[in-house]
């Protein structure tokens, strides 16, 4: 009986302790980077505040743009809300339930239509930044372009083609096949290009699911001969038209 009296004080100071450490949020933070691909955003100035359960988190996004600039913002990790309201305002245009695992690199990008809240969608699409092996290079896609090729919604194709080859998409590397909308790719791994014309390595080419015909092609640059790079691209609507943006976000991952 005395040994337990004896252990009592220290069960209870254990409970406190653990009790003060949660009070606390001691919980490791996720890492997030936030895209703004809502397209007609611009009935709100084309700019939001992005807010992670009720604390600005990425202040004044315009269309098309992403916070930070490079690495990542901490945020909460675990179940919370994450709201875009008009800049400077508090009015809301978005609001949406997230769920993000602690120490997890994420790149969030919001898409759909504001003029509905219930339109706009949140992509998360964890990140995998651990360098390719010397002589390679990665790419990414994500498809938050919800009218899809040629206004028409739909999956699209994506291909690589490195600068100066002159090839053609009928003997050009498919990496992506079928990227539905609200979709993201796996990582894809390709030989590093040292043939630059303008500083650009690559062209993207995409093409609606099961064509050979480009939508839009993007020359890109990514890596060197020795040092590994990765990109993520994000395929967006254009701005106030219900269309595949002629140009993608790139992002430049790694290096």
């Amino acid at each position: 009986m005395s040994r337990l009296l004896k252990a009592l004080p220290l069960t209870l100071a254990l409970a406190a302790l653990s009790i003060f450490a949660a009070s606390c949020g001691s919980s490791t933070p996720a890492q997030v980077r936030f895209v703004n691909a809502i397209q007609d955003t611009a009935q709100y100035g084309t700019a939001l505040d992005i807010d992670v359960n009720g604390t600005e988190e990425f202040p004044n996004i315009s269309l098309f743009g992403f916070l930070p600039l490079s690495g990542y913002t901490s945020v909460p990790s675990g179940s919370g809300t994450i709201e875009g309201l008009e800049t400077g305002t508090t009015t809301e245009v978005f609001s949406s339930n997230i769920s993000l695992n602690a120490g997890t690199q994420y790149t969030l990008v919001a898409t759909g239509f504001a003029t509905s809240t219930s339109k706009v969608a949140i992509i998360s699409a964890t990140d995998k930044n651990a360098a390719p092996a010397s002589g390679n290079v990665e790419f990414r896609i994500i498809n938050a372009s919800p009218s899809g090729p040629n206004g028409i919604p739909g999956a699209v194709d994506i291909y690589m083609v490195p600068v100066g080859s002159n090839t053609g998409l009928t003997s050009a590397t498919l990496i992506v096949s079928k990227l539905a909308y609200r979709s993201t790719s796996s990582y894809v791994t390709l030989p590093y290009n040292p043939n630059l014309v303008n500083g650009f390595n690559y062209t993207m080419s995409v093409t609606a699911t099961g064509s050979t015909t480009p939508i839009f092609s993007q020359d890109l640059s990514a890596g060197n001969s020795t040092v590994g790079a990765i990109r993520t691209l994000v395929l967006t609507d254009q701005q106030n038209i219900d269309q595949l943006n002629q140009l993608a976000i790139v992002l430049n991952d790694l290096n």
